[in-house]
């Protein structure tokens, strides 16, 4: 499962970078670095939702769309991961 989740985690952090490069901002977001400080606004969290619902195909549920849940890289996985493992279990 760690590899899993690590591939998660590199998932999670290229798309953060391209957010942050569509911002001309270059960062490599350390996992439990709040994402508001590495430089993304609220409309960012929005695509990053957005882009996370793509890349892992699956819609994130209204009551897990929480400032908390959006907060690093790291509690970004923990969703990500729950989530699909919610989706094997099914």
């Amino acid at each position: 499962m760690a590899g899993f989740e690590g591939d998660v985690s590199k998932r999670i952090v290229a798309l953060v970078r391209d957010i942050l490069a569509q911002n001309s901002i270059v960062a490599d977001p350390a996992s439990d670095a709040k994402l508001v400080d590495v430089g993304l606004t609220s409309m960012d969290m929005v695509n990053l939702m957005l882009a996370i619902e793509a890349e892992f195909d699956f819609t994130i549920p209204q009551e897990l769309i929480t400032p908390e849940n959006f907060q690093s890289v790291a509690t970004l996985e923990r969703l990500v991961v729950g989530q699909l493992a919610g989706a094997k279990a099914a």
